[in-house]
């Protein structure tokens, strides 16, 4: 049972990864002048809610970090369970690094993130049916410094969780021969990188421009 639910939790984990790449490149289209970003940016909103193949993939995307987060909250207590007794002595910083030993922690940071992420543009969207220019919304809520600084805050355990999740996913999955996973790794950390730093660095573009 454990199998399946690390399963789960590597495979929601992938998609949501890849759904993230695709939302940063969108989220690019920011850092074009202001009236060529507004055009694209909108264009770019305006399918997202029209079209329908898009509309599926982004549920699947919610139902992902759903159950993301549910299994990981099940093997967390699993884990702890199953620990019958302490070591005087806790050797677990000598064997795994500190992110690995917090991905929950980064996990919850992260959500919370999502929360106030998709109440300031989703919630406004799909409840509200704000239809109000897009590009503008983004752009008056990267000039407040207070969620510029929680966007840019949120791009640490971002990246830190993405490092050690992938090839964590990967490894789960089956990919244990050493070769493959020094490259899994390499990637993983090239990856988190470039995606905790690209959401950190559009806030702060948008906001000095």
């Amino acid at each position: 049972m454990i199998i399946f639910k690390k399963t789960i939790l590597a495979l929601t984990g992938l998609f949501i990864c890849v759904f993230l790449v695709a939302h940063l490149g969108a989220n690019f289209l920011l850092l074009l002048p202001h009236e060529t970003a507004r055009t694209y940016y909108n264009a770019y909103s305006l399918a997202l809610r029209s079209n329908v193949f898009i509309t599926v993939i982004a549920y699947i995307n919610y139902a992902c970090i759903v159950f993301h987060v549910l299994y990981a909250l099940l093997i967390t207590m699993k884990n702890r369970s199953a620990r019958k007794s302490s070591y005087e002595i806790n050797k677990a910083n000598e064997n795994s690094s500190w992110t690995s030993q917090n991905m929950l922690l980064l996990g919850f940071l992260i959500l919370g993130f999502i929360v106030i992420h998709m109440a300031n543009f989703w919630y406004k969207v799909k409840i509200l049916h704000i239809e109000e220019d897009l590009y503008q919304m983004v752009f008056d809520l990267f000039h407040e410094p207070l969620y510029v600084l929680i966007y840019v805050t949120a791009a640490i355990p971002i990246g830190l969780h993405l490092s050690h999740g992938v090839q964590s996913a990967f490894k789960t999955l089956g990919l244990y021969h050493l070769k493959y996973m020094k490259w899994i790794a390499k990637i993983s950390v090239v990856y988190a990188w470039i995606t905790g730093v690209g959401f950190a660095i559009i806030p702060l573009v948008v906001y000095f421009r």
